[in-house]
């Protein structure tokens, strides 16, 4: 409602607004009347009223007051007016001649016993009123607790101290007649202050706490109604609205007000609608009126012991009436077809983009995510049992697949890995021993898997006659890139079993020997 740039500046003067403190919208604060009268000009021989509006704790409460100091204020700025026994600080919220129309609507007369401004709002007189206003939230606990101990049944709504300290107000709410005597004793000793109760209803209540309706606006009573009409429920029968408390009342507890405010409408549109037309006679039966359908003109009938209902238009149900008048019965009620087909939207041109993410693609990505955690804890299981059966004990989790002919690739990767040392170190470590030497190392930590059983001993068959004859003379150390000689040696297997399985080499070198760990760290 306010706009946020909207303060209090030097000397009470309004801050935010550009038009030098005069608010043009009328939204500062609650109960606000626009003042369409301000651009007008007065004629030479007539002087401003001199009488203005002023309003206090933010429009919950409003007075007049006679600016005898004919000082021209502006809407928004603070004045000081008198109050009981001291001083009081508001805002002003209305001036002109708008401001008679306000006094006739309340029934404020224009006497002499009209009270006077002082003077515009002083840095000391805003100070001493924030001090007090501090005090209210805490009075109000005070006076509920006081209150309750006295055992009177009223409900305190608002506490209002006066700028100056000297009188608080006490607005509160009862069903019954409360004999408040001896509270205002004890409040005037606990406050220091004269004290005034003044009783409200249950609809003034909600216009000072304020809120939200069921319609997603601020409340009626709390912007700018400011009179409060009875409302019953014959007001929502009119409007053909269910009676369900729940939703018919308001913040307050009563009958929403809105209900009023289009009673009238249907009330004219009531009119057309015969009176004496609730039951009709036809040769079929006595029909009931179910109901009354105001925007389409049309109205609803249903035979005894059946739930199928007929519409009737207007003309047609005063035609049936004038026919049982005169003792006709006629022989059907000739209903109009109702069509309640929606019509077909035109196209606007564009498509929706919502939604182009299906169910199945994440459906896909939820499957592929779960067989991957699944492989993980498959690689991680199968980890854990190799390290707890050891390095000495045969691998036995995994059994050979017969059925799958292993690749050349797979089955290096299965094979037991080396020790990755440089060509150097090894050299130093054997002693420039020869490759017959370094192969006769214990193999005891890595024991070879049951598929991969037939290439080790295709290779102990190679291995095993170089091992066992004796070194010839003259025979150099194996170096990088170089073979081994396979022939002139005694006590050697054929040639046949030297020789390594067909699938072990793709590049169609037999004599490639795989266990090079030369090679193979090169």
């Amino acid at each position: 409602m306010a706009c946020a740039g909207c303060g209090t500046g030097v000397d009470g003067k309004p801050s935010g607004c550009k038009s030098n403190g005069g608010c043009s919208t009328g939204g500062c604060n609650r109960l606000n009347v626009f003042d369409w009268l301000s651009n007008i000009p007065l004629g030479d021989s007539l002087a401003p009223f001199d009488i203005i509006e002023v309003s206090f704790n933010n429009g919950s409460r409003k007075d007049f007051f006679r600016n005898v100091t004919k000082q021209l204020l502006d809407k928004g700025e603070m004045v000081t007016v008198e109050g009981v026994s001291g001083f009081d600080v508001g805002t002003v919220s209305l001036t002109g001649e708008l401001v008679k129309l306000q006094m006739k609507k309340r029934r404020a007369e224009d006497t002499p016993e009209v009270k006077k401004v002082l003077r515009r709002s002083t840095n000391d007189d805003l100070q001493r009123m924030n001090d007090n206003k501090s005090r209210e939230k805490e009075a109000l606990i005070k006076s509920r607790a006081l209150a309750r101990n006295l055992g009177l049944e009223m409900k305190l709504a608002e506490v209002e101290i006066q700028a100056d300290g000297r009188k608080a107000t006490f607005f509160y709410t009862a069903d019954d007649r409360v004999d408040f005597r001896e509270l205002i004793k004890v409040y005037a000793s606990e406050f220091r202050a004269k004290v005034e109760m003044r009783q409200i209803g249950a609809r003034q209540e909600a216009g000072k706490v304020g809120g939200i309706g069921s319609c997603g606006r601020e409340l009626c009573c709390s912007t700018w109604l400011s009179d409060f009409k009875s409302v019953n429920t014959t007001a929502a029968r009119y409007q053909n609205l269910s009676i369900n408390q729940a939703k018919l009342s308001g913040q307050c507890g009563r009958l929403k007000c809105c209900l009023n405010y289009e009673l009238d409408t249907y009330l004219d549109a009531l009119k057309d609608f015969p009176d004496d037309a609730d039951n009709i006679e036809t040769a079929g039966g006595v029909a009931h009126l179910q109901k009354r359908d105001i925007f389409k003109s049309l109205m609803w009938y249903s035979y005894e012991g059946s739930n199928k209902q007929y519409p009737l238009t207007i003309s047609r149900a005063k035609e049936i009436r004038q026919l049982n008048k005169q003792g006709i019965k006629p022989e059907d009620l000739k209903p109009v077809e109702v069509v309640t087909a929606k019509p077909k939207e035109a196209d606007l041109g564009y498509a929706d983009v919502v939604g182009l993410i299906s169910l199945k693609s994440l459906e896909k990505t939820a499957q592929k995510r779960k067989q991957k955690d699944k492989d993980k804890q498959k690689q991680q299981k199968t980890g854990e049992q190799r390290q707890a059966q050891g390095p000495g004990q045969p691998r036995t989790e995994q059994a050979p697949k017969p059925a799958q002919r292993p690749d050349n690739r797979q089955q290096q990767d299965r094979r037991p890995k080396q020790e990755n040392r440089p060509p150097q170190q090894q050299r130093s470590q054997g002693g420039g021993q020869p490759k017959q030497g370094r192969e006769q190392q214990p193999r005891s930590e890595q024991q070879p898997r049951p598929e991969q059983q037939p290439r080790q001993q295709g290779q102990r068959q190679q291995q095993g006659p170089r091992q066992q004859g004796p070194k010839q003379a003259g025979q150099q150390p194996d170096q990088p890139g170089q073979q081994p000689e396979q022939g002139g040696q005694q006590g050697s297997a054929p040639r046949n079993d030297r020789r390594p399985p067909r699938h072990k080499h793709r590049s169609g070198n037999p004599n490639k020997n795989n266990n090079n760990p030369e090679k193979d760290n090169k």
